[in-house]
């Protein structure tokens, strides 16, 4: 396998991709409004070939499949676990389209038989945005569409800005650079629209899908959960055992006050991009 994105091979080839196959269920339980929402506006036909970039653990990859039941879906990640707990998926639910192989989409060399390339929030992580959409563009018959959720700004996304207030602790937590590799790579409209005009895409469109996530079933079934998650593990690793135990209980009480009874649900925004090659 070719890289060029090293250091997210590093994290997602690794500690972050080995958590997130563990968790499988629970992460695709938690963006499931999300993910419907992106299914609702029917970006893939019964016939389209879907490449699914950044498939992690394949339920996206899965459902694609499922709509193109006269196509076929290939998935690709750069975590052997993720895709290792896809390919259970899909022995498990028997579905016969479907391909999953361990790749960096920014260099991989991929056939140009695409109708479709979608992405469930794994595009926003290229070093070079520009190549990678290039690469992927390459990929599409002329005409082939491009559709990818990613997440808008942080300050618009409160499943964050909650845990990180809860996290803080009186500390001046540093910002994500915008448009850098990352969860917020792809929030600023005019940088994604300067990627893919550059990258040789046209008819570029962000939609904003603001759907909430939810962390669990109640409050300790979420935090069970949460205090798993990257961000969490993050802001915690340098604090002693009494504070990282305050933390902890800070978010567990940020928790309780999301649990609606229906679930504890807490505010997102992302976008939805689409594209054309021409």
């Amino acid at each position: 396998m070719t890289i060029a994105n090293h250091e997210m091979a590093a994290a997602w080839d690794g500690h972050e991709g080995d958590v997130w196959a563990e968790h499988a269920e629970r992460y695709d339980m938690t963006g499931v409004r999300i993910w419907k929402a992106f299914l609702d506006r029917r970006p893939i036909s019964e016939r389209d070939h879907v490449l699914d970039i950044g498939c992690g653990t394949g339920r996206s990859t899965l459902d694609a499949a499922r709509l193109a039941p006269a196509g076929h879906a290939l998935g690709v990640d750069l975590s052997a676990r993720m895709l290792e707990r896809a390919r259970e998926r899909c022995a498990a639910e028997g579905i016969g389209n479907v391909r999953f192989v361990q790749a960096d989409a920014q260099v991989h060399p991929f056939d140009d038989t695409f109708d479709v390339a979608i992405s469930r929030f794994g595009t926003m992580f290229f070093a070079d945005p520009v190549a990678a959409f290039g690469n992927i563009g390459g990929a599409l018959r002329p005409g082939g569409r491009l559709a990818v959720l990613a997440w808008q700004e942080l300050g618009r996304n409160e499943w964050l800005t909650v845990l990180r207030e809860a996290l803080a602790l009186g500390r001046d937590l540093p910002q994500p650079p915008p448009s850098a590799p990352g969860p917020f790579g792809l929030a600023d409209p005019d940088h994604v629209r300067r990627v893919l005009d550059a990258a040789g895409f046209e008819n570029v469109h962000l939609e904003p899908i603001e759907e909430p996530v939810n962390f669990g079933a109640d409050a300790d079934d979420a935090f069970s959960f949460v205090r798993t998650l990257g961000i969490v593990e993050g802001l915690t690793n340098d604090l002693d055992a009494d504070m990282k135990a305050q933390a902890l209980e800070q978010v567990h009480r940020a928790l309780k006050a999301h649990d609606t009874g229906a679930g504890v649900l807490v505010g997102s925004s992302a976008w939805l991009i689409t594209a054309r090659r021409p």
